[in-house]
């Protein structure tokens, strides 16, 4: 093999579809309002107590110009259209023409933890209520992890590699990682990475619900009256996550190429740390989540004392967010209570295998304007009383590194260090 070209990498582009908006300039919009995006499930019907979920508002596949009435009907795994959609908002936001010389060097990573569940459940109940010969010929490509991107690229015309990162919760992070290597080692100069999940399905939200990991709304919650209080992550009362539907796509770029096409270096991919648990299929472990960190800090060359915020996991589980904090505690000791510390999933909600990519989006954007996104719906937890989780509104703050993190079922664990430019 090729020596690696060892070249640089930035984010030139970005596009997400979440519970706060169906852009990102949506989405960013309300996201500095210090709004969350939760309401009551209406994608499906269910008997669940944890029946709050962010939905993407306004989102209506057969109102894009490219979709069909067939094409609606043949590919019935949400997910597809959502990335398709994503991937050219991306391309627009970076200024990238797909022609002759970019296509063939583009690559797309969509990672997802469900994938095409929702077209398997059309799949299956055709299936058992009107027959084997019922079931579409299309469903087996609809559930392909990969078809997303594939759909992308016939979208939008570029050749390169595709695939699909399974890191459960992490995939996105994953996904920007692994295309990060691609292009500092020369396998492509422009790749769009992320994740989508369109997870509003009822066995799913049952699913999360029996497995106590989401927050069940009863008559004494605060969120009872007004769903959007549901996340809190870090919150004294928090209970469990938000599910939500949503997709995030980061345009990746050589240094080179990126300069010679006159695009915008909106922040570089400077260091990933990425490891596996070993211990336990849900539950975090410290250690493991730790050495991840400190691997993407030691990757920027950089020290602890230059992470200027922090984009937590922070899902508002219990369990998961004390074990957070214990591991920013032990990597940065004393100076944690100087860190601001954003858990965006208290507006957005978990995205699962989306939810890196979106996080990663607006921790640039934040970034770039100087400020730290709000943890919205906070009670201060005296057991976290050196964090500073800057509650419920935006502030001002200049810094240069922002460490993203992620971690998924299976003990996945991928964390990244983005630097400003």
């Amino acid at each position: 093999m090729k020596a690696p070209l060892n070249r640089r990498v930035f984010v030139a582009g970005y596009a997400a579809a979440t519970a706060l908006g169906n852009t990102f300039a949506k989405t960013w919009k309300r996201a500095v309002s210090g709004e969350a995006g939760f309401r009551r499930v209406t994608r499906c019907k269910t008997a669940s107590r944890s029946n709050v979920v962010g939905e993407i508002p306004e989102w209506d596949p057969t109102s894009l110009p490219y979709v069909t009435p067939k094409d609606a009907s043949i590919w019935n795994g949400a997910y597809v259209f959502l990335t398709m959609e994503m991937c050219k908002q991306a391309l627009l936001h970076g200024g990238l023409e797909i022609d002759g010389d970019t296509g063939p060097r583009t690559a797309c990573l969509i990672g997802s933890a469900l994938n095409g569940t929702d077209a398997f459940r059309i799949g299956m109940d055709n299936y058992v209520n009107r027959g084997p010969f019922k079931v579409s010929p299309y469903l087996l490509p609809n559930v392909c992890a990969n078809l997303p991107a594939g759909k992308a690229g016939m979208l939008l015309n570029f050749t390169g590699p595709i695939f699909s990162p399974q890191g459960a919760c992490a995939s996105a992070n994953h996904a920007i990682a692994i295309g990060s290597r691609m292009i500092r080692d020369g396998d492509c100069d422009f790749v769009l990475a992320g994740g989508v999940e369109t997870c509003i399905l009822p066995e799913i939200i049952q699913g999360f619900s029996n497995m106590l990991a989401t927050i069940k709304v009863g008559p004494k919650d605060r969120a009872h009256e007004d769903p959007t209080l549901a996340s809190r992550p870090f919150s004294l009362d928090r209970k469990g996550f938000v599910l939500s539907e949503g997709a995030g796509v980061l345009l990746l770029a050589a240094e080179g190429k990126i300069e010679s096409l006159g695009l915008e270096k909106r922040a570089e991919v400077a260091g990933i740390g990425w490891t596996s648990d070993a211990k336990h299929f849900t539950r975090p472990n410290k250690e493991t989540i730790v050495r991840a960190i400190h691997d993407a800090i030691d990757d920027a060359e950089i020290s602890v004392q230059d992470i200027g915020s922090i984009n937590a996991h922070g899902t508002s589980t219990p369990t998961g967010d004390a074990t957070e904090v214990e591991c920013m505690r032990e990597i940065f000791g004393r100076q944690i209570s100087n860190i601001p510390v954003t858990a965006n999933k208290s507006q957005v909600g978990h995205s699962l295998g989306a939810s890196a990519a979106i996080e990663a989006a607006l921790s640039i954007e934040s970034l770039r304007k100087s400020i730290v996104l709000p943890t919205v719906n906070h009670i201060p937890d005296p057991a976290f009383a050196d964090i500073d989780v800057v509650p419920d509104k935006i502030r001002k703050h200049t810094y240069e590194h922002v460490l993203s993190n992620s971690f998924g079922f299976g003990g996945t664990n991928c964390c990244i260090v983005f630097r400003g430019v």
